[in-house]
């Protein structure tokens, strides 16, 4: 008998794409491996950037030797009139629903379950259609997960904007959470953004499961909240699989080292603060002013990848920046030897895995908060999109390992000179709230990897929704 296939369906950005498939290929290991195979469904992304990107995963997968196939979905006329960002993927993915049930119903085998990303809960209807168990790809963290799933209630009860609402949002499992912390797409209920994430929410409660991007033991109140019904009163939430962290490690290579490693190679120990916001993350020309003046005064060593804004035409990816143009005049004359400013790409898990770097600055995504988080590294979060205030939130009040920033969100989340000097110097300085976080930071890391070893936490929830997966095609 063929072997049982698990059915991927990913969006194509590069957090959400190698996410869900480094999940699955746990899932390939299991009973020593055999036993399951996976099946890529491919979407065609709606831009040549993304398209590249993805092309480029699947040729290194299909390299790999490992059990997985990538079937390619046939192309979509995507969406138009879309609000934001969050409206646009969830209408581009709903557009595909002929195509995956053509796709997963032609396979040629038994298929064990559906996951898919978290952003295509319209398709839950052609999984059922088909009776096969779907299951959702969380990519954020649990206390994210925990508000969309409470979303749905809290529309009826709070019949205001959340920003015009006395008091805080109650989320079982965490700290109560000023509406200042919600992110991006709640914070306007008029918006169809919101709409979808309502949406969203309500159906995740149709899935046979929630796989979750987080380890149990950093976010354990919330987890259990979700788990004995306080965050759904009335409706038990499906079993969470808490599979964490999810990291894509490319293998050593015999190519030197790159540039801004040697050069935290000639640093002191845990001496640098590092900089940088994601792959869609770019600054306007006056908040590069303020960074430069507030890292200068911090007197700490930097290493600060700031990138140019995207090029005109719609891209969302951030440019080479211009130096000379960006920074003050004499800027890197006057910080030469403790500062390095990179202008293009740099290999951010190498940077935080160096024994020079000891604080990150970042936009907090949650891929790059389980990278900080596996190198034991304390962070300031400054919020720039989605989910990311939410994030700020959560490092700072519920898992401590994290030292809070000033954001101004009427501003465009702009931040004065003298509050990235503070928060630098809090971090990096002997501040208590800084040592603190160092502490937290460097537990985390021990839980962190514990939690993927033999017999951790993740480790068996993986084992647990394998038997599960076997179960069900048995």
């Amino acid at each position: 008998m063929a072997i049982p296939t698990l059915v991927l369906l990913p969006t194509w950005g590069t957090g959400h794409l190698m996410s869900l498939l480094d999940a699955g290929k746990r899932l390939l290991g299991c009973r020593g491996g055999g036993g399951l195979s996976l099946t890529v469904l491919v979407m065609q992304p709606p831009r040549k950037e993304y398209a590249s990107a993805v092309a480029a995963t699947v040729r290194r997968e299909e390299a790999s030797g490992l059990d997985i196939r990538f079937r390619h979905l046939p192309a979509v006329e995507p969406p138009t009139g879309c609000a934001g960002v969050e409206e646009f993927v969830s209408r581009f993915v709903q557009l595909h629903a002929d195509h995956v049930r053509a796709a997963v119903s032609g396979l040629d085998c038994p298929v064990a379950g559906l996951v898919i990303d978290f952003f295509c809960t319209t398709l839950l209807d052609v999984a059922r259609e088909l009776a096969v168990p779907a299951y959702v790809y969380f990519t954020s963290n649990a206390a994210c997960l925990a508000l969309l799933l409470r979303l749905p209630a809290l529309e009826g009860e709070v019949t205001v904007e959340f920003e015009e609402m006395d008091g805080e949002v109650d989320i079982p499992g965490l700290p109560p959470v000023p509406p200042s912390s919600l992110p991006m797409p709640v914070m306007d209920k008029k918006n169809p953004n919101y709409t979808w994430f309502v949406y969203h929410g309500r159906r995740f409660m149709e899935a046979n499961g929630i796989i979750v991007n987080t380890v149990r033991e950093i976010e354990r109140s919330v987890l259990a909240a979700i788990a004995d019904g306080r965050v759904t009163p009335g409706v038990r939430a499906p079993v969470i699989h808490p599979v964490g962290p999810v990291i894509s490690f490319t293998p050593p290579s015999d190519d030197p080292p790159h540039e801004c490693v040697r050069w935290l190679d000639a640093q002191p120990p845990a001496s640098v603060v590092f900089l940088c916001f994601g792959s869609m993350g770019s600054l306007a020309p006056p908040q590069v002013l303020e960074v430069a003046h507030g890292l200068e005064r911090s007197g700490h060593r930097f290493l600060w990848v700031l990138r140019g804004a995207p090029a005109a035409g719609g891209s969302m990816n951030p440019t080479d920046a211009d130096l000379d143009e960006l920074l003050p005049e004499g800027f890197l004359e006057r910080t030469r030897g403790r500062a390095l400013v990179w202008p293009t790409w740099a290999p951010q898990k190498e940077i935080l895995a160096h024994a020079a770097v000891g604080g990150f600055v970042t936009h907090g995504g949650w891929n790059s908060t389980l990278e900080s988080l596996w190198f034991g590294v304390p962070m300031v979060p400054w919020p720039l999109y989605a989910e990311q205030h939410m994030n700020a939130f959560t490092l700072v009040a519920a898992m401590g390992v994290a030292v809070a920033m000033k954001v101004d969100r009427k501003r465009n989340n702009f931040v004065e000179a003298s509050e990235v000097e503070r928060a630098v110097r809090s971090l990096m300085g002997g501040s208590e709230e800084g040592r603190k976080a160092r502490e937290k930071a460097a537990e985390m890391k021990a839980v962190c990897r514990k939690a993927v070893e033999e017999g951790g936490s993740s480790d068996m929830a993986v084992h647990k929704l394998y038997e599960e997966l076997s179960t069900q095609t048995a």
